[in-house]
């Protein structure tokens, strides 16, 4: 069974950073694709950036030179790095993989940016 566990959310102000985990335990492997999605109070959760197996990026244009994505295989984590965040910022944030057509996520993980 597939885990994706979420971590490194919290509070900050704006203009601050913060690096979130999601650590998958060994549970997938060679994954198609994996990222990260948002879903703010009252709004549909949006993509915030995606990474694809060949190393395609796909990145919101809300975040774009702000958020980074990264991986470390041998752990089975992967990283969302966010950089001057902002107020609009503030969300639950989800990892996500993709693998053979099966989309599988985490919990989520609160992100609060003060202005």
């Amino acid at each position: 069974q597939v885990q994706l566990v979420e971590s490194g959310g919290g509070s900050v102000q704006a203009g601050g950073s913060l690096r979130l985990t999601c650590d998958s335990k060994g549970t997938i492997s060679l994954a198609n694709a994996m990222g990260w999605y948002r879903q703010a109070p009252g709004k549909q959760r949006e993509l915030v950036i995606v990474m694809t197996s060949s190393g395609e990026t796909t990145v919101a244009d809300s975040v774009k030179g702000r958020f980074t994505i990264s991986e470390d295989p041998a752990k089975g984590a992967q990283y969302l790095h966010m950089n001057n965040l902002k107020p609009e910022d503030t969300a639950v944030y989800y990892c996500y993989v993709t693998k053979n057509g099966d989309e599988f996520w985490g919990q989520g993980t609160q992100v609060t940016v003060s202005s």
